[in-house]
C-alpha cells in the first residue's frame, strides 16, 4: 500500500465511519494508519518572519521548489512567510486543506518528504492530533492559491524524539514549502457542471451547491439489477483511480422506503475513505466512484450483491437484499 504523507496523524479528526456494523464487512472512513505528531498539545508558538532559507529554482506556484541551506541558527519560534499571496478563502482551523509541498532539515537541506514527484497534491485537515502543530498555526488564516514557507522549531514538528524513519532527529528543524490549492469544510460541495437527468427508471437528485443534503427522489419501480454510476454534477478533475483515498460529502439511502441510513450533510463533518478499503465495504460504492472525476457529484446504485447482501447492518434501515442509493460529492483526492 502507498506510504501516506508523515505529517499525518494515525487518526484523522471529523471522519465517519460508512455503515458501521458488526458482520465484518463495515470500514471506517479513515484511510490507513501513518505516524502521528510525536508531540502531545503545547502551547501555541509565537509566530515570526524568519528566518527562512531561499527558494532558489522552481518559485511559480505549483512547480516543485529547490530550497537552499537554512541561513545561520533557526528561530526559536515558528516562522512563516507568505511567498505567494493567493486570492482564495480564508483557510480555517478543522478545513482540509489540499497542498503540494516539499519538507528539509534546516542544517543540511536534506529533502525528507515532496508531494510534487507523485504528481499528487495531499489532503489533511488542520485539526490538533491530524497534522504537525506547526502546519496547524501556519496554515490557519492563509489564503488558498498562496505559497507559504515555513520552519517549524522540534517542539511544533516531531519534538523529542524525532521522526527516525525520516532521518529527521529531536534537534532537526524542519523546512517547508507549501502551495496551498484548496480548502473543504462541512458546507462543501460539488461544484460541477449539471448533466441531464433523462432515466426516469433512477433517482431524481438535486443540483444545490450550498452544503446541504441534495434531495433524492426514488421512482416507485423496481431497482436496477445492476450497478449505476452517473454524474449528477460533473467537474473537472482527474479521474479517480482505485488507489486513492477521496474526501467526500456523500449520503446514503435504501431504495425502498427512501430512508436515509448514514450522511455528512449537516453533520459538521466530511468523510475520508480509501476506495482500496471500500472496495472490502460497499464494493458497488468503490466501484461507482472508480473513473469518476475530482469535482463531480455522483449517484450511484449499488445492488445487493455488491452492497450488503443477506448480511446487513443490524438494527438499521438496511434489510437482507437492499438496493442501496448514494449521492457523492467528490472534494478532493490523493
Amino acid at each position: 500500500m502507498r506510504r501516506r504523507s508523515l505529517l499525518l496523524a494515525a487518526v484523522p479528526a471529523g471522519l465517519v465511519t460508512l455503515a458501521a456494523c458488526g458482520d465484518g464487512k463495515s470500514v471506517s472512513s479513515k484511510a490507513s494508519a501513518s505516524p502521528s505528531p510525536s508531540v502531545p498539545s503545547v502551547p501555541p508558538p509565537k509566530i515570526v518572519d524568519g528566518p527562512l532559507p531561499a527558494i532558489t529554482a522552481g518559485v511559480k506556484f505549483g512547480e516543485k521548489p529547490t530550497v537552499a541551506k537554512g541561513p545561520g541558527e533557526p528561530s526559536k519560534n515558528l516562522a512563516v512567510k507568505t511567498v505567494i499571496a493567493g486570492g482564495g478563502r480564508a483557510v480555517a482551523e478543522n478545513d482540509f486543506v489540499q497542498a503540494n509541498y516539499l519538507g528539509q532539515i534546516w542544517d543540511t537541506a536534506k529533502v525528507f518528504d515532496n508531494s510534487y514527484d507523485k504528481k499528487r497534491p495531499l489532503v489533511l485537515q488542520l485539526a490538533e492530533g491530524s497534522v504537525i502543530d506547526g502546519w496547524r498555526y501556519a496554515l490557519t488564516g492563509r489564503k488558498t492559491g498562496s505559497r507559504i514557507a515555513i520552519a517549524v522549531p522540534p517542539t511544533w514538528g516531531y519534538g523529542k524524539s524525532g521522526e527516525p524513519q525520516a532521518g529527521i532527529k529531536g534537534t532537526d528543524t524542519l523546512v517547508f514549502v507549501i502551495d496551498v490549492i484548496d480548502s473543504f469544510n462541512s458546507k462543501s460541495s460539488a461544484k460541477g457542471k449539471p448533466v441531464a437527468q433523462g432515466d426516469a427508471s433512477l433517482p431524481k437528485v438535486a443540483t444545490n451547491t450550498d452544503g446541504n443534503a441534495p434531495k433524492v427522489t426514488i421512482p416507485k419501480t423496481d431497482a436496477p439489477k445492476k450497478l449505476v454510476s452517473t454524474y449528477v454534477l460533473e467537474g473537472d478533475g482527474p479521474e479517480l483511480t482505485s488507489d486513492q483515498t477521496v474526501l467526500c460529502q456523500f449520503q446514503g439511502l435504501v431504495w425502498d422506503g427512501g430512508k436515509t441510513f448514514q450522511q455528512t450533510y449537516g453533520s459538521g463533518r466530511l468523510s475520508q475513505f480509501a476506495l482500496e478499503q471500500m472496495q472490502q465495504a460497499v464494493k458497488g460504492l468503490a466501484q461507482g466512484l472508480t473513473g469518476k472525476k475530482v469535482g463531480s457529484r455522483v449517484l450511484i446504485v449499488v445492488p445487493p450483491e455488491l452492497g450488503y447482501g443477506d448480511t446487513p447492518p443490524s438494527g438499521g434501515v438496511i434489510k437482507k437484499g437492499s438496493t442501496l442509493v448514494f449521492t457523492v460529492d467528490v472534494l478532493a483526492a490523493m
